[in-house]
């Protein structure tokens, strides 16, 4: 089958669901009032809460909750056949992934801004409180952590992207002071900024900026993450509007350029899918269910989305009527993303041999290096068939990658930082309120993760297998938690409940057969962290339980929204 088709498809398909799916959420679900008071406005303080143009939030949201994860989630799910890793980013995208993230950004924002941790508090009561914490923390840190390691191994194989990448944080810094500081207005400014950025790539392409393997601080790899969490350091202590904010606008660019030059490279050589459609008996491999969606994860669904929902975004939009926009909106983006990854995985092979080599069994598919690198290589020969050089196609699309991980990267330290902080407050420890103190903990912890090592592999790699299904572990909740505010204003609850109940089920099977795995294995360190989790998560299940039954007898928790 041709898979340019298949793509055009796909993208039809993400089309219409924001007209009209995205619609009916807007008008039947949430009820969206574009008159209704917003954090940014009513606390604003032009650090973390800063009203925002909403194709500037767009910008910021849709980089932050890319990342890296919808390419290799897709990359390694495709060992099942390209229908069933299809069809669940294109379906579990629009159905329930864009759901969720729309409703974690209208619930923060109807509450000054609160993330999903508070929130759980004031909806499902303050028991839940620290067993949410527990997860979003972990998923969080293990997330900035495994991206110190996937960003540092890039930029020493790609040493061409150096300077691209670190340019963009001066520009990006410019570009904050030029929008929010001067008259100069957003279009001149972002003219300004895509100037600076062209010329970087094109600078950058031809005077290649290798880190000596030795240096003061150690190898190249672990000088480029202690670069790096330096980098995640600052970007959440600063300001919101002089760095984060404007990279990850400008970052955008790059991503929606990388996004159509991809897609026109693809239709443009019209290839035929050479995996095969199904495939069973997969040697190593876990089963199709549960581990088919926990190993796609934010290609289609991802309780990470939540926390960023309630973390930045619902912080800087502008008016209630922009979150369909950014949050519908942003994940209909990242489907495109992951969809794109199927299809590269599967369709930019020459043979099925040569797609073999990749996915011949588990363990060749589930490598972290080599699924980036297979994707770089597929989608810079799709680019390379408009005209454009191999070289600077493979230097684009390696940046690419590098720009969705370092702007989930920077957003997440600065989550870490809200949630340290709000633990603070609710613990009333006054230390961890303070942002400096917060932000050391969020970029320092996952730092550590990074560097330390654990039977020869980093300790971030080591837990690595245990964020997927803790992620969508977190989105089950965040849906429960959805749901239950939807009851209390007599809305519809089937596009909350329904992936509520599903999520559950299929995330918790694939937490018990993991911990089961690692008994069996010994390894005792992931089966400990994976049964806290698990024992976190049971508790909310079974508070989210509660309070929902309690909301439909009448007897009602006490809310505060």
């Amino acid at each position: 089958m041709n898979a340019a088709i298949v793509g055009l498809f796909c993208l039809v398909a993400l089309f219409l669901a924001f007209k009209f799916f995205g619609n009916y959420l807007d008008v039947k679900i949430f009820k969206l009032n574009a008159k209704a008071p917003v954090p940014s406005h009513e606390l604003k303080d032009n650090t973390d809460y800063v009203p925002t143009n909403k194709f500037v939030l767009f910008g910021h949201h849709f980089a932050s909750i890319a990342g890296a994860a919808p390419i290799i989630g897709p990359a390694i799910a495709v060992i099942w056949g390209w229908v069933p890793a299809l069809l669940w980013v294109l379906l579990g995208t629009i159905v329930w992934g864009a759901t969720h993230d729309f409703g974690a950004l209208v619930l923060s924002v109807r509450s000054k801004g609160k993330s999903i941790g508070e929130l759980a508090k004031d909806i499902i009561g303050t028991k839940a409180t620290t067993a949410y914490m527990i997860i979003i923390y972990f998923v969080v840190v293990l997330l900035s952590a495994v991206f110190y390691l996937a960003i540092a191994g890039l930029l020493i194989s790609y040493p061409a992207i150096v300077f691209p990448v670190f340019a963009l944080m001066g520009t990006a810094m410019l570009i904050g002071i030029l929008i929010y500081r001067t008259p100069i207005g957003l279009k001149p400014a972002s003219f300004v900024g895509i100037v600076f950025m062209l010329f970087a790539i094109w600078w950058g392409t031809g005077h290649p900026y290798p880190m000596p393997e030795t240096s003061f601080l150690g190898t190249d790899k672990f000088t480029w993450i202690t670069i790096l969490a330096f980098y995640g350091f600052m970007a959440s202590i600063l300001p919101i509007w002089l760095l984060l904010q404007p990279r990850d606008y400008l970052e955008s660019f790059q991503l929606y350029a990388g996004l159509i030059l991809i897609y026109l490279g693809l239709f443009f050589t019209a290839p035929h899918f050479v995996a095969p459609a199904f495939r069973t008996n997969i040697p190593g491999a876990p089963p199709l269910w549960p581990f088919l969606f926990v190993t796609i994860a934010c290609g289609a669904l991802s309780g990470f989305h939540s926390i960023v929902s309630s973390g930045t975004s619902s912080k800087q939009l502008n008016n209630e009527k922009d979150a369909k926009l950014v949050g519908y909106g942003g994940m209909l983006a990242e489907g495109s993303l992951g969809i794109l990854s199927v299809l590269v995985c599967t369709a930019g092979f020459a043979t099925t041999g040569l797609w073999l080599k990749h996915y011949a069994s588990w363990g060749y598919a589930s490598g972290l290096g080599a699924k980036l690198s297979a994707f770089v290589d597929g989608a810079s020969g799709f680019i390379s068939h408009l005209g454009i050089p191999p070289g600077l196609s493979q230097t684009f699309v390696a940046l690419i990658i590098v720009s969705f991980a370092m702007t989930t990267l920077d957003t997440s330290c600065r989550l870490g930082r809200y949630i340290i902080s709000e633990f603070g407050d609710q613990q009333n420890l006054p230390i961890f309120k303070n942002k400096y103190i917060a932000s050391f903990m969020s970029a320092g912890v996952a730092y550590v993760l990074a560097i330390g090592l654990y039977g020869g592999k980093p300790a971030g790699i080591l837990l690595w297998p245990l964020f997927g299904t803790t992620n969508q572990l977190l989105a089950s909740l965040v849906f429960a938690t959805l749901t239950i505010y939807l009851l209390r204003k007599k809305s519809p609850t089937w596009p909350t409940a329904l992936p509520a109940v599903i999520v559950t089920i299929t995330t918790l099977s694939a937490m018990i057969w993991n911990i089961k795995e690692f008994v069996t294995a010994k390894n005792w360190i992931l089966a400990l962290v994976g049964g806290i989790i698990l024992i976190a998560s049971l508790v909310l299940i079974y508070l989210s339980t509660v309070a929902y039954l309690k909301e439909k007898t009448g007897k009602q928790v006490k809310r505060s929204i």
